[in-house]
């Protein structure tokens, strides 16, 4: 007979034993996002899917706080995080350390999500923008590559933290 497990059935690995858990070579940039429910959903994802750290820049609100936690649920403390004020220098640093920097945004040169060939040799720092304006204009010409997740209905976009869910897993899926 089928049933809903427990929690204390999913074998979930405690923090410390993540923390010595190989990651999968993806970075998150969060770039100006403002609100802190998306923050927090964005850290619970890179929690599941063993992302190597997320990168909070501008605006966007940083850890410790209750709304943040409310979302992550205390994935805050397992995945590692940096903020950088200014977010050209942070994809400076990611691109010396030899990250490929794709930018999620809809451009005259972005690609579909679905025709990007995701490398297992390479390393990706994903940039996930602001929850009105995307990604600041001013550091466009930073970035390796530009994706955008196609979307077939009326709306033109979708909330960071789901958009961020996507690109993860599909980025978890060749890299893992």
């Amino acid at each position: 007979m089928m049933k809903k497990l427990k929690l204390e059935e999913l074998g979930r690995i405690d923090i410390p034993t993540f923390k010595k858990t190989e990651k999968i070579p993806l970075v998150i940039v969060l770039d100006n996002v403002r609100s802190m429910h998306n923050v927090g959903a964005i850290f619970r994802t890179g929690d599941a899917f063993l992302i190597e750290k997320i990168v909070l820049c501008g605006i966007t609100p940083i850890p410790p706080h209750r709304e943040i936690h409310k979302a992550a649920l205390g994935a805050t403390e397992s995945v590692e995080w940096i903020y950088e004020k200014n977010i050209d220098d942070a994809l400076i640093k990611l691109s010396k350390e030899n990250f490929q920097i794709i930018g999620i945004e809809q451009t005259t040169n972005s690609k579909k999500l679905n025709d990007f060939t995701i490398e297992n040799h390479y390393k990706y720092a994903l940039v996930l923008g602001n929850e009105v304006d995307g990604l600041s204009e001013n550091a466009l010409n930073l970035y390796d590559e530009f994706l955008e997740i196609p979307q077939l209905g009326t709306k033109h976009s979708l909330n960071v933290s789901v958009c961020g869910g996507i690109v993860m897993w599909e980025f978890f899926k060749n890299l893992s």
